[in-house]
């Protein structure tokens, strides 16, 4: 367990400084747009592309790995929304309350806990999730909002906008490019690639820092329970489904079942507040998601390293 928590807790004190420098005004807090803008519009599209270019496609696109990843995402979307209408939410907020069960912080989390507890091989493994982790998830959200709420688009025009929102965001252009560059086998020029190296070297310790930064910004509201709901599916339905799959179902090697899991495990992302400030729908919900799973993570992503083994 000592190990675990040596794994685990220099990932989540990061989060703590931005949070504490941010609240005390260390950091001030007109640094933390800017900071979020470089972290997500340049350093992380920069480890995404380098990632990309030098991955090894046919090794970590291992499609049982990605159907156990994708099921379980799901099964938490409709679980966690089927409770919010359930209890009487309305529809737009049901699909908010299941984004935010469904969108995990893969990049800004997941990737310096697997590094830091597996190393590259694991790493490697998440990249083939993470390829298709915003577009598949967001564009999912994003048609069943337009779906739902009585001013949307409808559907076709819902998946227009999704498709126009995705191919826009720096992520999807950094992993985009850099698979097209794999695949075709561009050469890149040393400079160039160290200059990404650089960045990206830059980028998991700075996106910590500016989570903890931006999250002093949300608060708990009173509807707690609503998140509890929501960070249960996030750090525990989901990865206990995947596990599931890839260790009883498909029975996966070990680095693709702990990539996987491990992926699953992770708290809700910041863009489940984006998607909900987007539509304005539930936002207090979705900052509560994200601020309470991510608190909760350090006890329950623990567990799920212990489960896996190995870390370390």
């Amino acid at each position: 367990m000592l190990t675990i928590l040596s794994v685990v807790l220099p990932v989540f004190l990061l989060i703590g400084a931005g949070y504490v420098a941010a609240r005390t005004r260390a950091f001030p807090d007109a640094g933390i747009d800017g900071l979020i803008a470089f972290v997500t519009r340049i350093a992380t599209p920069s480890l995404l592309f380098i990632a990309m270019y030098r991955l090894d496609v046919g090794a970590v696109f291992e499609w049982r790995m990605l159907i156990s990843f994708y099921l379980g995402a799901f099964a938490c979307f409709f679980v966690a929304a089927g409770l919010a209408r359930w209890f009487g939410r309305r529809p737009g907020e049901a699909v908010v309350i299941g984004f935010s069960a469904f969108f995990s912080n893969t990049i800004l989390v997941g990737l310096p806990i697997a590094t830091r507890a597996y190393g590259d091989e694991v790493t490697q493994n998440m990249f083939g999730v993470i390829a298709f982790h915003a577009s598949v998830l967001l564009s999912f959200g994003m048609v069943a909002m337009e779906m739902t709420r009585r001013d949307g688009l409808g559907p076709l025009a819902g998946a227009r906008r999704a498709a126009r929102s995705i191919l826009s965001n720096a992520l999807m252009l950094g992993i985009l490019s850099g698979l097209a560059l794999n695949l075709l086998a561009v050469p890149l020029p040393a400079p160039m690639a160290d200059a990404f190296d650089m960045l990206a070297s830059a980028t998991l310790p700075t996106a910590l820092f500016a989570l903890g930064a931006v999250l002093t910004r949300y608060r708990l509201q009173d509807e707690i329970g609503v998140a509890v709901v929501t960070s249960a599916c996030a750090l525990v339905l989901h990865p206990a489904i995947v596990w599931a799959m890839t260790t009883q179902l498909f029975a996966l090697p070990d680095a693709f079942v702990r990539a996987a899991v491990l992926t699953a495990a992770m708290p809700s992302g910041i863009n489940a507040y984006v998607f909900a400030a987007m539509y304005r729908r539930a936002e207090g919900i979705a900052a509560s998601a994200v601020l309470l799973s991510t608190a909760l993570g350090v006890v329950t992503i623990s567990v799920w390293l212990a489960i896996l083994g190995g870390a370390g």
